[in-house]
């Protein structure tokens, strides 16, 4: 028991420092109607991971299967001419009351925190975060944003305690078809 008492207050201080470069958990919204959210979203801004850092005309797709969200992540790489490439994880909704927070999984049997961090009222824009604060995503039915809708979603990103010197904006360019 002498012995516990002695390392007691190590082990108190072991843990205090583990924590001190944690940031608090992510706040979530309250709700995510997943079949309002599935569908296509445009990636308007992110800090990407290393294999969307070239990302151009980048659509991020979900459609609910069961229990599951199949993703499918598309982009053109290096520019709009530019090859392109798809990446297709499965998500598994993990926290049911809310919908918010999902487990992504990239590689199996690894999962990543992928929380729903902002929804308008009308799921016109999201953003998409992580605890870590080492990515983040802006996205919108639409592949454009107003400057004055752009700057409130940057905003809130970084009352989140992400640095916003690596955002990046997504190069978005889509064609119409004349009537």
């Amino acid at each position: 028991m002498s012995r516990l008492r002695r390392f007691a207050p190590l082990m108190l201080l072991a843990t205090l420092i583990g924590c001190a470069g944690r940031s608090p958990e992510l706040a979530t919204v309250p709700e995510v109607d997943l079949d309002r959210f599935m569908g296509d979203w445009y990636v308007i801004a992110h800090i990407p991971a290393f294999v969307e850092r070239n990302a151009y005309n980048a659509i991020e797709s979900y459609e609910r299967n069961g229990n599951r969200i199949n993703t499918t992540f598309t982009f053109r790489n290096k520019g709009f001419d530019g090859p392109e490439k798809q990446y297709e994880p499965n998500a598994i909704v993990t926290d049911s009351e809310s919908n918010a927070v999902w487990g992504m999984q990239f590689v199996w049997p690894f999962r990543s925190d992928f929380r729903i961090v902002h929804l308008d009222e009308d799921y016109g824009t999201t953003i998409i975060g992580r605890n870590k604060r080492d990515y983040v995503w802006i996205m919108a039915r639409e592949p454009e944003l107003s400057e004055e809708a752009y700057e409130a979603l940057t905003e809130q990103v970084q009352a989140m305690g992400y640095d916003l010197s690596e955002l990046r904006r997504v190069p978005q360019r889509w064609q119409t078809s004349a009537p």
